[in-house]
C-alpha cells in the first residue's frame, strides 16, 4: 500500500544506466523505460536512445536496478509514533533505495487481529510513499501461548506471521502455528533466540563482555531455538524462515538441514554482516541490538554465507529508539537501531570491503525477499512494477543524525563515513526521492 506520491512524474526513460537484475544475472550498460508505473522496456538498446515526448535521466554510468525490499521493519506504528510512524519510515525507506517495506507486528496494540492489519494498509495507503505490508503476530499479543488465527490475517493481507522480537519458547504451540499455517501456505518468519538463556544478557558472551563487566549470550540460544525449529519444519512441512541468524555455528545447522533435505529459508541483520562486538567500544548504546553483535569470526563466516547464497535475505533490522531508551547505561539502554537510510550503503562497505559481487549482495535485499513474499517487484522485467532505484557506487557520504529522515536518530553508523549513495528511487513509476531534492527540475527534461 503506498499513498499518492508527492512529486508526479511523467513516462520516464532512464539512458546511460548499469542496469543490474540479480534475478537473472544481468549486469551491462543500457536504459530503462517507465510507463504507466511499469517497466515497459530495458535493455542495451536504450542506452542512448530516448523515444520522443518522455522526460530523461540520465544515470551518468550509475547503477540503476529493482528497488530494495526490506523484511523486517519495526515502524512503531500504532503505539509507538514518538518513535517512527509509516510516513517517517517510507520517506527513509525511499531515501535509503528501499522500495517495499514489510512492517513488524510489535507495536501497541500488537498486530494480531484483523482489524490492525486493515488499519495499516489503510494509514499506509494515506501516509507511506514506498510499499507497505504488515507482517501479523503468530500468537496473541506475541506471548508465544496462544495462536492467532493466521487463515483470516492472511486474507486480510498479512504477508508472513511473526512473533517479532520474541521466540516461541513453548515447543507444542511452535509446533501448532506451523502445522497450521502449512495449510493456508503462510511463511513463519521466526525469531531464533532462546528466551532463558537470553534473559538480561546485554550483548555477545565472549571475553569482552567480561572484561567490560556485561552480562552476556552465547550463540547457543540461537543454535538452539533454530534446530528444534528445522526438526518441527521436518516433520510438518510448513514454511519457514529464520528471521536474523547471526552466527557461524547457526550457519552450519542451516547448511545440514539443507543436506538432509529440509526446506527453509534465513535472513541476516545488515548490522552483523558490517559491525562486530568490538564496535561497542567504550559502552556505546547504539550498538547495542537483539539478538547482539558476535565476534569478527561470525561476521566474517555470515558474509561468506550471503556470498554463496546460503543466507537468502539481508534486512535493515530498523529498530527506532528514542534518546530517553538510549541515553541509559549500557546494560539499561534499549536494543535497536535505525538502519534503512544506511541499508544499501552497508551493503556497499560488503561489496567494497570483502569482495561481495554486487549482484551477490543485491540479491538478497531484491528478488529473494520478492519470491518469498510472492511480490511482483524485486527484478527487471517487462510489465513489472516500475520500483527501481539508481545509485552512485563510489560517491562519498557522512551519516548525519540531524539529516536522518527517520523520526529517531539511533543509527550505528552515525558519523561513520559511508560510500555509495542513492540517487533516484522510484516507485510504481512515481519518482518518491531524488538526490539532492533540489535538483527535481534540472534532472528531468522532455525530449
Amino acid at each position: 500500500m503506498t499513498a499518492k506520491p508527492e512529486i508526479e512524474t511523467p513516462p520516464t526513460v532512464f539512458i546511460n544506466a548499469r542496469l543490474i537484475d540479480p534475478a537473472s544475472g544481468m549486469d551491462e550498460l543500457g536504459g530503462l523505460l517507465v510507463e504507466d508505473g511499469k517497466i515497459a522496456d530495458f535493455g542495451s538498446h536504450l542506452r542512448r536512445n530516448a523515444p520522443e515526448g518522455f522526460a530523461v535521466y540520465d544515470c551518468q554510468g550509475n547503477v540503476l536496478c529493482p528497488g530494495l525490499i526490506d523484511m523486517q521493519v519495526f515502524a512503531g506504528e500504532p503505539g509507538y509514533e514518538h518513535r517512527e510512524t509509516l510516513k517517517t519510515a517510507s520517506r527513509a525507506a525511499a531515501a535509503g533505495g528501499v522500495t517495499t517495506i514489510i512492517v513488524m507486528p510489535d507495536t501497541d496494540p500488537v498486530i494480531d487481529q484483523v482489524a490492525l492489519v486493515d488499519y495499516i494498509q489503510r494509514r499506509a495507503r494515506d501516509n507511506a510513499i514506498v510499499h507497505v505490508h504488515p507482517m501479523a503476530a503468530v500468537t496473541k499479543n506475541l506471548e508465544g501461548e496462544e495462536m492467532t488465527e493466521i487463515g483470516l490475517l492472511k486474507r486480510a493481507g498479512a504477508i508472513a506471521f511473526s512473533n517479532g522480537k520474541n521466540s516461541v519458547a513453548n515447543t507444542k504451540v511452535m509446533n501448532q502455528v506451523l502445522l497450521y499455517s502449512r495449510d493456508f501456505d503462510a511463511l513463519i518468519v521466526h525469531h531464533t533466540e532462546d528466551p532463558y538463556l537470553a534473559s538480561n544478557a546485554s550483548m555477545n558472551s565472549s571475553e569482552l563482555s567480561v572484561r567490560l563487566g556485561l552480562s552476556g549470550v552465547n550463540t547457543i540460544a540461537e543454535t538452539i531455538i533454530l534446530e528444534r525449529d528445522l526438526r518441527l519444519v521436518e516433520i510438518t512441512g510448513a514454511r519457514y524462515h529464520a528471521a536474523t541468524i547471526t552466527s557461524a555455528q547457526s550457519i552450519e545447522v542451516i547448511r545440514a538441514a539443507r543436506q538432509r533435505g529440509t526446506k527453509l529459508t534465513c535472513g541476516v541483520s545488515i548490522n552483523h554482516l558490517t559491525l562486530n562486538e568490538n564496535d561497542i567500544g567504550s559502552y556505546r548504546t547504539f550498538y547495542k541490538l537483539r539478538p547482539p553483535l558476535r565476534s569478527e569470526t561470525d561476521r566474517v563466516a555470515l558474509v561468506e554465507a550471503v556470498a554463496d547464497g546460503t543466507i537468502d535475505v539481508v534486512v535493515s533490522s530498523h529498530d527506532p529508539q528514542g534518546a530517553d531508551m538510549k541515553r541509559l547505561p549500557f546494560a539499561e539502554a534499549a536494543d535497536g537501531a535505525v538502519g534503512l537510510e544506511t541499508l544499501l550503503s552497508a551493503a556497499i562497505r560488503i561489496h567494497l570491503s570483502d569482495g561481495v559481487p554486487l549482484t551477490d549482495i543485491l540479491r538478497p535485499m531484491t528478488c529473494r525477499p520478492a519470491e518469498l513474499l510472492g511480490l511482483p517487484s524485486g527484478r527487471l522485467a517487462k510489465g513489472a512494477p516500475a520500483d527501481i532505484i539508481v545509485f552512485d557506487v563510489e560517491k562519498p557520504w557522512i551519516v548525519n543524525r540531524e539529516h536522518l529522515r527517520s523520526r529517531s536518530k539511533n543509527s550505528p553508523f552515525d558519523e561513520g563515513k559511508m560510500q555509495g549513495m542513492v540517487l533516484h528511487t522510484m516507485v510504481e513509476g512515481q519518482t518518491a526521492y531524488l538526490y539532492p531534492p533540489a535538483a527535481q527540475a534540472q534532472q528531468y527534461k522532455n525530449t
